[in-house]
């Protein structure tokens, strides 16, 4: 299998919406809105062209991952880091290390830019192998229910979360329309 790795673009963008669509049309915890969370989030003040990618399989767009900005919120401040949401493969091309591949390419890029730390709400068993921690074991909290192991940031830079225990603000993109 080929694969290449590039940045979205808008001709990509009714592909996206089908490969969303399709990645989580049989998820038991999905609301199969995440299409149109994308959609929503392109439009966002937090949208970060460079950090929308797609994973083009032997010519054909077969995944797409988005880093939207958003801000841990602290008593005396607030720290930029990103929201990794969603990451959407095709269920033919789903484990073969492409969704891995995406996220992997998604860090380098966001380091490159200068970002230092990602969080997201996601399956407990799948973002650890990335570096993914517990978001509570650095003090940091998200702002509705959710299970703990399931809330989750990754330091791009090392130490970048140590100091900063606070609750995660979500782009208003994020709330259900």
């Amino acid at each position: 299998m080929e694969l290449l790795i590039r940045q979205e673009t808008s001709a990509d963008y009714t592909a996206v919406f089908d490969i969303t669509q399709k990645a989580f049309a049989q998820l038991e915890v999905s609301d199969h809105t995440e299409q149109f969370l994308v959609e929503r989030l392109r439009a966002s003040d937090g949208f970060i062209p460079e950090l929308s990618l797609v994973a083009v399989c032997d010519g054909k767009i077969a995944a797409h991952i988005l880093f939207t900005r958003l801000y841990i919120v602290t008593n005396d401040s607030r720290h930029e880091s990103l929201i990794l949401a969603p990451v959407s493969v095709l269920p033919e091309q789903q484990s073969k290390g492409v969704g891995s591949a995406l996220i992997n390419h998604g860090h380098e890029v966001a380091r490159g830019l200068g970002y230092s730390s990602v969080v997201l709400v996601g399956h407990k068993d799948y973002y650890p192998r990335f570096g993914y921690k517990k978001l509570s074991g650095f003090g940091i909290s998200i702002p509705f229910p959710a299970p703990d192991e399931c809330c989750l940031g990754l330091e791009l830079v090392p130490g970048a979360l140590q100091n900063i225990h606070g609750i995660v603000e979500f782009p208003p993109a994020f709330l259900p329309h």
